[in-house]
C-alpha cells in the first residue's frame, strides 16, 4: 500500500498554519464534552461543570503530555535547547505524562466538587479513548510511529524512510486504544459499576494494547531498545499501568455501585 499524501498543515493563511495534529486534540476534547454532559447527571453535575472539568483535563493532558515526553524521551534535546519543550506544534507528547496530568487535574476537580476520585475516574475514563484515537490518527499525518518492516498486505513505506513497507502501527493504535478501548468502557460504564472498575479496566487494556503494538512499532531512533534487544520505553512504562489496573480491579470488588445522583433541578442544571 502507498502512504496518503495528505500535508500535515490542515488550514494555511499566510504565515498562519493549523496542523491536523492540533485539530486532532480539538476532536477528542469536543467529543469528551459532548460525551460528558450525556451522562453529567450521574455525578450530579451541571452542564458548565463538565467543561470545568474539561478545562482542567486540557491543561493536564497538555502539560503533562509535552513534559512527559520531555522526561522520557527527549532530555538530551531540551538540555541543548530547553525553548523546544513549548514546540508542541512539532507532535511530541507523552501518553503517560498526559495521564499523570489528567489524573492530577482529576484530583483538583474532585476536591473542589467533593466527589470521590476514583468516582471521578470512572466518569473520566470512558471519555478519553477517543480523544486517543484521534491523536493517533494526527500521528499518522503527520509521519510518526513508524512500525517495523513488515510483508503483510497493508504494510507501507513511510516517507523519508527508504522503500521498504512498514507496519503502519499509529493505525493499529488508533483501532485499539480507540476504537475498540471506546466501545469496551462505554459498554461497561453504561450501568452502574462498582467504584474503581471502569478505571483499572482502562488502565490494563490500555497497557495490553499498547504492549502489543510496541512489538511492531519501531522504536525510538535515539533511545532504542532498553533491554534484552526487543524492550523498548514504551512497555516500560506500561507494565507499571497493567499492575495499577490490575490491583485498582481487585480494590473495586470490596467497593459498593456508584449509582447515579438526583437529578439537578433544571436551575441547577442550565448552562
Amino acid at each position: 500500500m502507498n502512504y496518503p499524501d495528505i500535508d500535515p498543515v490542515a488550514i494555511s493563511i499566510g504565515s498562519f498554519q493549523v496542523h491536523w495534529y492540533g485539530l486532532m486534540y480539538v476532536v477528542g476534547f469536543v467529543s469528551a464534552w459532548w460525551l460528558g454532559r450525556r451522562r453529567a447527571h450521574r455525578l450530579g453535575l451541571s452542564h458548565d461543570d463538565i467543561g470545568d472539568l474539561l478545562f482542567y483535563a486540557a491543561i493536564g493532558v497538555v502539560a503533562g503530555g509535552r513534559l512527559g515526553y520531555v522526561l522520557f524521551y527527549g532530555m538530551e534535546r531540551f538540555l541543548a535547547n530547553p525553548l523546544w519543550l513549548f514546540s508542541i506544534w512539532e507532535g511530541g507528547m507523552s501518553f503517560h505524562g498526559g495521564l499523570l496530568g489528567v489524573l492530577l487535574a482529576a484530583l483538583l476537580f474532585a476536591r473542589r466538587k467533593k466527589l470521590a476520585f476514583f468516582q471521578l475516574t470512572d466518569f473520566i475514563a470512558p471519555m478519553v479513548p477517543i480523544g486517543l484515537g484521534a491523536g493517533r490518527i494526527g500521528n499518522f499525518i503527520n509521519h510518526e510511529l513508524p512500525g517495523r518492516v513488515s510483508e503483510l498486505p497493508w504494510a507501507m513505506p513511510f516517507p523519508h524512510m527508504g522503500p521498504e513497507p512498514r507496519h503502519p502501527s499509529a493505525l493499529y493504535e488508533f483501532a485499539l486504544e480507540g476504537v475498540v478501548l471506546f466501545a469496551v468502557l462505554w459498554w461497561v460504564s453504561s450501568r452502574p459499576r462498582r467504584r474503581g472498575l471502569v478505571s483499572g479496566l482502562f488502565l490494563v487494556l490500555y497497557g495490553i494494547f499498547r504492549f502489543a503494538v510496541e512489538f511492531v512499532r519501531l522504536p525510538d531512533e535515539h533511545i532504542g531498545f532498553i533491554a534484552f534487544g526487543w524492550v523498548t520505553m514504551g512497555m516500560l512504562l506500561t507494565l507499571p499501568m497493567i499492575a495499577a489496573g490490575a490491583a485498582l480491579i481487585l480494590w473495586s470488588q470490596r467497593q459498593g455501585r456508584d449509582e447515579p445522583a438526583p437529578v439537578a433541578s433544571p436551575v441547577q442544571g442550565a448552562g
